[in-house]
């Protein structure tokens, strides 16, 4: 099921004139604070209203200003999860679960109560008040209550962006699950590369309320050119099967007949797996290191190098497990002769890669 998007629309000091087409899967609406991002969302749940333009999920017209139509936002059959959970306080976790159910409009394929309660795991949590829960908690229980409204759409305004690491961590694998397993569709809001990494199956990078780049995450975020949220987010993604788990606590990976060692994941052998590695983590030498600590090196030929204003530059590898970047210092390409067309290695220490870097492909 898609989302058609083509608006215009004033806000402020800011001209939206924009247009795309989200596929199936989960799309990420990518690009720094005050791009635009959270007005899109709300254009399109009906909190917004566009000076023009059309928007609609699949066939059906959620707002066309040449036709006169602008469904009111309880018939636009989307669910939507804010920044702050936004329970009611006065209800328990199971009222405000089936709260938006009572106003949704049938949808026999929606996902039952009991589904929902298994896969989020909030059995236990069903009889306690919001001020009990921890802010994952909370947030687990807003995804739920969006679920059970029966939403043709989800749509996700910056999720994660009140909570602390670990709750990021914790809510980040439940989006895993709906994109793959429910194969809702969703339209999700970030600034956050990680995030876009581990989640996108299609990116809409936004400045200024313009759509300035779409695609999949690893061509937006693996773009040198491209860095709409600051050059410190640059980096690249690979894919790989987990080949084995070793007694020493680290799980091997095979990224296209490259060994990739990383912290034990918790996925079985056979299981294919998505990566994000940060520009600024990656190393290059010209020959292949010996006698370093880091067990990662990747064989590969420098294809761009973008110099910055500044004192670094970010270059782009082609490697057998495809495109890496990496973020050095200009007077590092000097002094390697480092041009188009060079082989090199680079070298990326296992424990470099962070967990919340690390998901499902």
């Amino acid at each position: 099921m898609s989302l058609s998007v083509a608006i215009t629309h004033r806000l402020g000091d800011t001209d939206f004139d924009l247009s795309f087409d989200a596929p199936d899967g989960l799309t990420v609406l990518f690009g720094r604070s005050g791009s635009g991002k959270t007005t899109v969302t709300n254009a399109v749940a009906g909190l917004v209203t566009p000076d023009s333009g059309r928007i609609a999920v699949q066939d059906r017209v959620l707002f066309d200003s040449a036709l006169r139509v602008n469904l009111p936002v309880h018939k636009r059959r989307l669910g939507y999860v804010f920044q702050e959970a936004r329970l009611f306080p006065n209800m328990s976790v199971a009222q405000n679960l089936t709260y938006g159910s009572r106003f949704a409009p049938p949808n026999p394929q929606a996902p039952k109560r009991d589904m929902i309660i298994e896969m989020l795991g909030l059995g236990a949590l069903l009889t306690r008040a919001p001020g009990d829960l921890s802010g994952g908690e909370k947030q687990r229980v807003a995804i739920g209550r969006a679920l059970l409204a029966g939403p043709e759409l989800l749509l996700a305004d910056e999720p994660l962006a009140a909570l602390d690491e670990p709750r990021k961590a914790e809510i980040l694998p439940y989006f895993e699950t709906l994109r793959d397993e429910l194969k809702l569709p969703i339209l999700y809001v970030s600034h956050s590369a990680v995030e876009v990494a581990r989640l996108a199956t299609t990116v809409v990078a936004m400045e200024n309320g313009k759509v300035a780049r779409t695609g999949t995450a690893t061509d937006v975020l693996s773009d040198p050119s491209f860095t709409p949220t600051g050059v410190r987010a640059a980096g690249a993604i690979l894919e790989a099967t987990v080949a084995a788990h070793h007694t020493d606590g680290l799980t091997e990976l095979d990224a296209a007949g490259i060994p990739l060692f990383l912290p034990k994941l918790d996925k079985p052998t056979g299981a294919r797996v998505r990566l994000r590695i940060a520009a600024q983590d990656v190393i290059l030498s010209r020959s292949r290191p010996e006698g370093l600590s880091a067990l990662n090196v990747l064989p590969g030929t420098i294809e761009e190098i973008r110099a910055g204003g500044g004192p670094g530059a970010i270059l782009s590898l082609s490697t057998p497990a495809g495109r890496v970047l990496a973020r050095i210092t200009q007077r590092s390409v000097s002094a390697l002769d480092l041009s188009v067309g060079t082989t090199c290695h680079a070298v990326v220490k296992t424990v470099s890669v962070a967990p919340a870097d690390i998901g499902g492909a």
